[in-house]
């Protein structure tokens, strides 16, 4: 299974998302992931209805266990994670999930994307 994990910010826009999506070089995915209060935002809703994926919402607290190969200063300050994107993608696979991509920034550094694999589906 391939998850692609997303941290952004309130005033993104699909475009955000798809540019950092398309950062990652992949064009589908099985999931989205991305932090459970985000997951419900309509932006999100609408770009994973875009792409044909499913939303995986994680829990605040599960994204600041999560090790992050890059680290983001507004992700540490506002959630608590290197990235949001990172930790996304992985927690939605569980404990043997690999990075493939670290996290993408969106043209508008609105939104960024890393892409995690692993065995859960």
């Amino acid at each position: 299974m391939i998850v692609a994990g997303f941290g952004f910010r309130g005033c993104a826009t699909i475009d955000s998302l798809t540019s950092a999506f398309s950062e990652t070089g992949l064009s589908a995915v099985d999931a989205i992931a991305t932090a459970e209060d985000k997951s419900k935002t309509p932006v999100f809703i609408d770009f994973a209805k875009t792409i044909g994926a499913q939303i995986v919402s994680i829990d605040a607290s599960t994204l600041t266990h999560i090790e992050t190969q890059t680290q983001s200063q507004a992700s540490q300050t506002h959630r608590d994670t290197g990235s949001v994107a990172e930790a996304a993608a992985l927690a939605a696979l569980g404990k043997d999930a690999k990075l493939l991509a670290p996290r993408s920034i969106s043209n508008d550094r609105m939104a960024t994307c890393a892409i995690a694999q692993g065995p859960k589906s």
